[in-house]
């Protein structure tokens, strides 16, 4: 196969090319009030996807997501891509049931051999899923592009949202942060496809354990942390459910070296714009390095579940027997009143 630099093509690395929370308030506002009784979730709440009712048992859930190229390997791209799109799936409680293609593809540049590994990657990730991939649509677009457009099902009355979560829930988050960091440093000759596995890995891993686990244990409020950082989704928690929360920082799982290229002053362009819009009280002895951490733009992140106290050790049993990449609780949801804080640890 030709040799090609993939992450070279694209002008922005990892989910940091999305549109910023604010400019997303101002594209939302455009869209028309939705008056329907069958449209459970829509995008008034900011949740990762739209759910809509077929009958008292059953509901389609639909998304899509799509981005440039986070690494270089052509499978592996095509294998976090989709990992991404599913994800929106599970965040909702839904099982995927099929997905189709979203290509934009620089003819004449890249050879469409390169393609079809992406192709190959995304598909196994989905024969994983059980989710059927059907066909899909492509352009010719100077910059390459992937990902899919998924529909799910979900029962209407066990699907999670961002408007449950309820003071004194526990904050629990499944697999580690920094991919965003990580990546960048690909991009910027910081990290070779080597030093970048773990992180690979963190992303082409599915969130269905996860999301069984939750749904085992009750679990009716969860988000999956992608663009917009940890913060930036649960920012999106607090607002849908009237709620505040604070995030220890010292509990956060992170992939190895994401802190230290952090510090050194490796940060993606997203996570810097996710760091200014963060509406939190940051106590002032975390560093530099620790707020990007909380606000670091994730590809295939995991899941941000807010759980009832009562139901923390069921949660946490099973996302154990589910071999979730982490099973971390980093915080708690606090009344309105309190906003959003982080600090460094239960000590403060």
């Amino acid at each position: 196969m030709t040799s090609i630099r993939l992450t070279s093509l694209s002008h922005a690395a990892g989910c940091g090319c999305k549109l910023g929370s604010n400019d997303l308030s101002e594209v939302l506002r455009h869209l028309p009030a939705i008056q329907d009784a069958n449209v459970l979730v829509d995008a008034a709440t900011r949740d990762d996807a739209a759910v809509y009712r077929l009958s008292a048992d059953r509901a389609l859930v639909v998304t899509v997501d799509f981005f440039t190229p986070i690494v270089d390997d052509p499978a592996a791209w095509g294998a976090i891509a989709a990992a991404n799109a599913l994800s929106d799936v599970y965040a909702m409680g839904g099982r995927p049931l099929l997905a189709l293609n979203l290509v934009g593809w620089p003819r004449g540049i890249v050879p469409f051999e390169v393609l079809g590994e992406v192709l190959r990657g995304a598909a196994e990730i989905t024969r994983q899923a059980g989710c059927l991939m059907l066909g899909g649509h492509s352009i010719d677009d100077p910059e390459p592009k992937f990902g899919l457009a998924v529909v799910g099902e979900v029962h209407p009355d066990r699907m999670f949202t961002n408007a449950a979560a309820r003071p004194g829930d526990r904050l629990v988050l499944t697999k580690p942060l920094g991919t965003g960091i990580l990546t960048t440093a690909l991009k910027r000759n910081l990290r070779d496809e080597a030093g970048l596995a773990a992180a690979v890995a963190s992303m082409t891993a599915l969130n269905d354990g996860a999301a069984r686990a939750a749904a085992t244990a009750g679990v009716r409020c969860a988000t999956d942390v992608t663009g917009f950082g940890l913060l930036g989704h649960l920012g999106n928690i607090l607002a849908a459910s009237g709620v505040g929360a604070r995030i220890e920082a010292a509990r956060l799982p992170v992939l190895d070296g994401a802190l230290e290229l952090a510090a050194g002053g490796c940060v993606p362009g997203g996570t810097q714009r996710n760091l200014e819009a963060a509406p939190a009280a940051w106590a002032p002895e975390l560093t530099a390095a620790e707020r990007f951490i909380c606000t670091d733009a994730q590809t295939s992140g995991g899941l941000l579940l807010a759980v009832a106290p009562g139901r923390l050790a069921a949660l946490l049993s099973g996302l154990e027997a589910e071999g979730t990449l982490a099973a971390a609780v980093v915080g708690e949801i606090l009344p309105q009143a309190n906003g959003l804080s982080v600090v460094r640890g239960a000590e403060q």
